[in-house]
């Protein structure tokens, strides 16, 4: 039977005072040129991976005392996101530096483009993937050359204490410091000066974020959520796509960014889909998913508080277990969900998942695109027109067909939202590029000299502009 924490560890902080040094002990770090040099970016980057590979286990016990992380899950998507960053950073740190030419009007002169860091930044993790979802944007962070304060979620606070002690043993410690705490930490940090912030949560806190960046009219990238829609299509393979959509749902007992919020079923298939959604989940985690040791846990115990309400919203296909102490929420099924009631205003965030039946597609469509834009959209159809309709009609930060969660998987690929769901990417190169600045150069030599560009402006001078431009 899994063992899980009763009751979250005490909140760690860090003294709010000591966080104005912090942040001006990187910056003097960045500005004396020791993050630029390739050499100490490729020594960080190994460091992480030298974390990741040494310290996992500390770090999966961590998950597990925080969240009720299985190992697979706390290894997969948490410390795998550290290793999979960093080896693919560290290969392609050079071409990724290298200056860029490009075209343009080879009479002024060579032209351009220079990657070159941002300076300080801030990264702001969530409490559900707590390693990863701090650690991969460093890597982007410290592969572009810059210094950067971190600060993971007091949720998690296993994850937080295990993250401070180790991390310094594994980086530059001037370079790269961590923030613990709360709201008055994350505040005292928000009232520096950084050169980019980037946050990942809730909407809510996106806009305080955007606020206090605005003062010093500071980037952000914006990593948000919503209510990420599922759509099933009467010519799906339901077994299949029953697996997929219970797989995505409820790892992490649903507490994932791009996990499927609600499934817009094709009536005719409906209930077909709903027996076989509670087939998968009784393949996964047994008769009682609280005895398994595959189900995770929700984060504190104001989370169960809101779950537990939400399993009032609608008629109850199958699950509804709930028990406070140990923070538990059932996997669950809802039928006959109003939509205009409560689950289906706000993103869910936990293991209880809405199936809406509609009349076809083009419904699922409209259903959709009344609500805001969401990071993800899944869609199961064997049909290519209905594929196309459906890519060409909606907008999602990212989508995946007959599938749910793997498009985050793929370092090629952008991850990141639309509207309310996000601005700006991150992922492999899309990391690196998020933290630097593309500077633009032109370069020109002594040789030629256009006198033409210069006053007096003779009608001559004018007429050969008019013909030349």
């Amino acid at each position: 039977m899994s063992v899980v924490a009763t009751r979250p560890a005490p909140v760690p902080s860090s003294p709010v005072d000591q966080i104005p040094a912090l942040v001006e002990r990187l910056r003097a770090t960045f500005d004396s040129g020791r993050t630029r040099p390739l050499a100490w970016r490729r020594r960080q980057l190994e460091g992480l991976l030298a974390f990741a590979h040494e310290q996992g286990d500390r770090l999966v016990a961590a998950l597990k005392a925080d969240l009720g992380k299985p190992e697979l899950e706390a290894r997969a998507a948490d410390v795998g996101q550290i290793t999979q960053e960093a080896k693919l950073a560290r290969k392609n740190l050079k071409r990724w530096t290298r200056p860029e030419r490009v075209g343009g009007l080879p009479i002024l002169g060579r032209s351009f483009v220079q990657r070159e860091p941002l300076g300080v930044v801030l990264i702001i993790a969530p409490w559900n993937y707590p390693v990863g979802l701090l650690l991969s944007p460093l890597v982007g962070a410290l592969a572009a050359g810059n210094a950067a304060a971190l600060k993971p979620s007091e949720i998690t606070a296993h994850t937080s204490a295990a993250l401070a002690e180790l991390l310094p043993q594994y980086l530059d410690s001037d370079a790269v410091t961590l923030v613990e705490g709360g709201v008055a930490e994350t505040t005292a940090l928000l009232a520096e000066r950084f050169d980019h912030i980037f946050y990942t949560g809730n909407g809510r806190v996106g806009r305080v974020v955007m606020q206090a960046a605005s003062k010093n009219l500071t980037p952000v990238t914006l990593e948000l959520g919503g209510k990420s829609p599922c759509i099933v299509d009467r010519s799906a393979d339901l077994a299949v796509t029953a697996r997929r959509i219970a797989w995505g749902k409820f790892m992490n007992a649903g507490q994932t960014c791009i996990a499927p919020d609600y499934v817009l079923a094709d009536e005719t298939i409906e209930s077909e889909l709903v027996a076989e959604l509670e087939k998968s989940v009784r393949e996964f985690y047994g008769p009682d998913p609280k005895a398994s040791d595959d189900y995770a846990r929700v984060a504190s115990p104001r989370h169960h508080e809101r779950l537990a309400k939400l399993l009032e919203a609608g008629e109850i296909a199958f699950g509804g277990g709930s028990d406070a102490e140990t923070r538990y929420i059932e996997p669950t099924v809802l039928r006959n969900v109003s939509a205009d009631s409560p689950i289906m205003s706000e993103e869910v965030f936990g293991p209880i998942l809405p199936v809406l039946r509609v009349r076809d597609v083009d419904q699922a469509i409209e259903f959709v695109n009344r609500g805001e834009k969401p990071l993800a959209l899944y869609l199961f159809t064997r049909d290519a027109k209905t594929e196309r309709r459906v890519l060409e009609r909606t907008s999602s930060g990212g989508a995946c067909i007959n599938g749910t969660i793997l498009q985050i998987a793929n370092s090629s690929l952008p991850f990141g939202g639309v509207g309310e769901s996000g601005t700006g990417a991150y992922h492999g190169r899309f990391s690196f590029e998020t933290f630097s600045h593309r500077r633009a150069v032109l370069k020109r030599g002594f040789r030629f000299d256009l006198k033409l560009m210069y006053p007096p402006y003779s009608e001559r001078k004018t007429r050969m502009a008019r013909k030349m431009l």
